[in-house]
């Protein structure tokens, strides 16, 4: 029973944002939902804006391969996602085998790898000084020129390991939806003659479609949004050349125009999976939840789906952590010194910073939405947008309004004092942690919400009742109730600030870095076993929320059967 005196235990620190007054709730959500929605303003507002001719120069040169390399890269990876997430889902829900219950966790390992981290670790894995061409070239007798080997610094290369670190989110939804599906039309399937393989084709999969597609989505999004990986491999897309109008050829306005073309990908798949899920009208009527109806696999099955399952858990988790690990431990250049403890303690500032104010905000915005009007429930939607804008997209959007600002604040205080201060939002911290608020904001706010959608509407009448207001609510009731929402939520923004670069590449202060830049540097330098530390410990970071996640999605009404 909640009464007058109760105290607000593990969150209690939400009242300094909450405040007294219930406006400011309204007011906080707004102003986020602002916040969220000027960089992309930013960026668009420069569409029509006459570049210096480098608009001109790039749809002369480069245009054309900024286009259809992302169109080529977001098809391979589109296929490869939906073919290992949606087959390895299946199996491990609905087929019984040697390993499976390992599987289940271990298929979402790669999450934990960073594609960049990745390339590094393939690139000296394959290239042509590397152990497999090395020993390729000692067994078979072969020189250079006389043998043929796969690039793996090419576009080809760069989708199969995005497929092998993003095919996760398509597993994670795809299970899900495999989990929820009514045992009586299994059944149905069964009896109307239908094979295991029937059953897939023409019931189940046809029913997952939405979460494959939101999966799929994600996927493409994270895709377009890299810098790390298309850089390091030559490929050259429009992260790529966005970096290239900001820095190489100075032009900012061309910067925020390949930014809107960038844009129109993300709006396209975002459309794409609306519509879909639109469309869809697919309902489980059992009350069922337990999968009694699952194939035992026997013969050559059980060996080919340990295998099938183990393929990309080897590939896109072991392997490459396995070679970073080597690297770290056998190379005299590792960093374990001074220099990796400041890069350490500059990425975790960031990120607990960045992670704090985003679940406060995130409380606040949500609580709001809750209960508020429809304009709060529109700001609600707004904040939650930032997740599918691209990192460069974000930082050529923050950069824009946030120049103009410095350099009218500089001219003020010119005026006033005679001096001239120089920029100083510009390339500071705050504006870099801005950036990530707006990047990493969906990921708290999305996880808050399905907590406190959790929570019955009857706790907040009975709050009323007491005399507590909307803030005060909030601050004693739904506080207490969430702190595991909260807590899950700042942990997965922690880690995505850890792993982020192309937000961090561009908008770090001067002699600033974090670990994933360094490594990135590093690499970029053909240093890798120098950047072998650092992306270790990201990788490392990375394990600490899979682990949390890996126990939630394991249903517990567990598939029928404990074999394996």
């Amino acid at each position: 029973m909640l009464t007058a005196q109760s105290t607000a235990s593990p969150l209690s620190f939400v009242r300094f944002v909450t405040g007294a007054s219930p406006a400011l709730l309204t007011v906080v959500a707004m102003l986020v939902a602002a916040a969220i929605a000027l960089p992309v303003l930013a960026v668009l507002q420069n569409i029509f804006v006459p570049s210096q001719g480098t608009w001109r120069h790039l749809a002369d040169t480069v245009l054309g391969d900024y286009v259809m390399n992302s169109l080529v890269l977001m098809a391979g990876v589109a296929f490869g996602v939906i073919f290992g997430g949606v087959l390895t889902a299946w199996i491990t829900t609905m087929c019984r085998f040697p390993g499976r219950r390992i599987f289940e966790w271990a298929l979402l390992l790669p999450m934990a790898m960073p594609a960049y981290v990745m390339a590094y670790a393939y690139t000296d894995l394959l290239q042509f000084s590397g152990p497999v061409q090395t020993l390729l070239r000692e067994w078979m007798g072969w020189r250079a020129g006389q043998y043929w080997f796969p690039d793996v610094r090419s576009l080809g290369g760069a989708t199969v390991l995005f497929s092998l670190v993003l095919y996760p989110y398509v597993y994670l939804l795809a299970r899900a939806a495999f989990l929820e599906q009514s045992d009586g039309m299994l059944e149905m399937a069964r009896i109307c003659g239908y094979s295991p393989w029937g059953t897939f084709l023409r019931v189940a999969l046809p029913l997952a479609r939405p979460g494959i597609v939101a999966g799929t989505s994600l996927a493409l999004m994270e895709t377009l949004a890299d810098f790390g990986t298309v850089s390091y491999f030559g490929v050259q897309t429009f992260t790529t050349g966005i970096y290239r109008a900001w820095f190489s050829l100075g032009d900012h306005t061309a910067a925020a125009q390949l930014s809107a073309a960038l844009l129109s990908f993300v709006f396209l798949i975002v459309l794409l999976e609306r519509v879909t899920r639109a469309r869809a009208r697919f309902h489980n009527t059992s009350h069922r939840k337990q999968l009694r109806h699952v194939y035992q696999l026997r013969g050559a099955w059980a060996p080919l789906a340990v295998v099938f399952c183990a393929i990309p858990v080897m590939f896109g988790f072991l392997l490459p952590a396995a070679i970073m690990l080597h690297m770290a431990l056998t190379s005299g250049d590792a960093q374990f010194g001074a220099r990796y403890a400041q890069l350490t303690l500059n990425t975790v500032v960031l990120a607990l910073l960045t992670a704090t104010l985003a679940v406060l905000l995130a409380l606040s915005v949500s609580y709001a939405a809750r209960g508020g009007g429809l304009a709060v429930r529109a700001a609600n939607r707004i904040a939650g947008l930032g997740y599918a804008v691209p990192g460069a997209v974000i930082a050529v959007g923050v950069l824009i309004p946030v120049t103009r600002l410095d350099h009218a604040f500089a001219a003020a205080l010119t005026s006033i004092t005679g001096s001239n201060p120089g920029l100083l939002l510009t390339g500071g911290i705050a504006a870099l942690v801005y950036a990530y608020l707006v990047r990493f904001f969906a990921v708290a706010l999305q996880t808050i919400d399905a907590g406190l959608s959790k929570i019955t509407p009857n706790m907040d009448s009975a709050a009323r009742s007491l005399g507590f207001g909307p803030a005060a609510t909030l601050a004693r009731v739904h506080a207490p109730l969430l702190w595991r929402s909260a807590l899950a939520a700042g942990l997965l923004v922690f880690v995505d600030v850890m792993k982020e670069l192309p937000a961090t590449f561009v908008m770090r202060p001067f002699n600033f870095d974090t670990l994933a830049v360094q490594a990135f540097n590093l690499a970029s330098d053909e240093r890798l076993a120098e950047a072998s530390t650092a992306a270790l410990t990201i990788v490392a970071v990375g394990l600490i929320p899979l682990i949390a996640l890996a126990r939630m999605i394991l249903d517990p009404h567990r598939v029928a059967g404990k074999s394996g």
